[in-house]
């Protein structure tokens, strides 16, 4: 299998070199191939990494593995994160918190509304509205939920690991939901065609009425804009270190016990092997029959295998709902000098300067 592999060491990013056997012999290995990373590390070469190598950093800031995506895969894992999905990020967590996500919406919208009867050609700091009903609805779900299911049904939890799982979870819904719709709405502000034909869709599925999160299995290309904007800007570019805690294979190459790998999602994302003109935001690319509408793990960056990510579907209705009402509402377009604003800062993807954008109220 072709694929390619990095070793860092001393700061720098080297190839690596085999010998005859096909033996690895490394202490990072970076897989930045996305058919080996995704079926080989993430699932089927699992139970052979399947322990998180932390930075001493992380650990301090995760409470030494408090968290569910920095967790080793063993019992605390599978409870915690049984526990986020019943109350918070599952199914069926989702339908009882469905209000709390239609208030954030409207909210957004009166917001940007205000801004722009008050300053019609001032750009509007995207980012500033956004992020704060985000948050809002964070803690709503969080204080309001979580924290008593916890306290009532968790009782093996120490006190700081009940911190740590609610920090994580305002994390996963105010910080890397905001950085995939802020990528979005900056590649929609950027390009007024692929705007127009989104807008175009509203139109034709919705009508009259707002978009709402039951429109979204009828908007193909909406669905398209959010995956491609997963593809193209991922909010988590590298996942966290796994430790090889057993000899294995990935690639027809020997790693032995205590290699660590990192998965490099922004490189899996960007294979020419596998996507056409990566460097392009081009939706379009999965609106071809190969990408099936309804699944949610098109690219790598909800992860794949046991440990994807819990947060992918409260993302996927938050981000498609909320750039659906943002296009319906109104026409964006970046102010002047914004499409070089694309530098990132963060352990997420987030971009360095805020989005600032002009609108422009639509008559629909």
């Amino acid at each position: 299998m072709d694929f390619i592999i990095e070793l860092m060491s001393n700061r720098r990013v080297l190839n690596a070199y085999c010998n005859e056997q096909r033996v690895i012999t490394m202490k990072v290995l970076f897989l930045t191939n996305s058919i080996c990373s995704d079926e080989l590390a993430m699932v089927t070469r699992y139970s052979s990494m399947s322990t998180r190598k932390l930075s001493k950093a992380l650990k301090i800031l995760t409470s030494d593995k408090c968290m569910v995506a920095t967790s080793d895969y063993n019992d605390f894992h599978k409870m915690v994160k049984r526990h986020v999905l019943t109350n918070v990020l599952g199914a069926n967590a989702q339908k009882r918190h469905r209000s709390q996500r239609d208030t954030m919406r409207e909210n957004v919208a009166s917001r940007l509304h205000a801004h722009v009867n008050n300053s019609p050609q001032e750009a509007i700091n995207f980012r500033e509205i956004f992020e704060s009903e985000l948050f809002g609805i964070a803690l709503k779900q969080e204080l309001n939920c979580y924290t008593d299911y916890l306290l009532s049904e968790a009782k093996t939890l120490t006190p700081e690991q009940i911190t740590m799982l609610i920090w994580e979870t305002i994390i996963q819904t105010a910080d890397t939901t905001l950085v995939t719709t802020e990528w979005a709405m900056y590649e929609l502000a950027k390009d007024q065609k692929k705007q127009d034909r989104l807008f175009e869709e509203i139109q034709n599925v919705c009508g009259t009425d707002k978009v709402t999160e039951e429109h979204l299995s009828q908007m193909p290309y909406l669905g398209a804009v959010f995956h491609e904007t997963l593809r193209k800007d991922s909010p988590v570019p590298i996942v966290p270190l796994r430790y090889v805690h057993e000899d294995t294979q990935l690639g027809g190459y020997y790693v032995p016990a205590g290699t660590e790998i990192a998965i490099n999602i922004y490189g899996c994302n960007m294979d020419k092997n596998r996507w056409e003109s990566p460097e392009e935001w081009k939706p379009e690319r999965f609106l071809e029959p190969k990408h099936d509408p309804m699944d949610l793990y098109k690219t790598m960056a909800f992860g794949a295998g046991k440990r994807v990510c819990a947060g992918s579907l409260q993302a996927m209705l938050i981000v498609c709902t909320s750039i659906g009402r943002l296009v319906q509402e109104f026409e964006w377009k970046l102010r002047q000098g914004e499409e070089e604003n694309v530098a990132t800062v963060g352990l997420t993807t987030r971009k360095l300067h805020p989005m600032h954008a002009i609108l422009k109220p639509r008559n629909w």
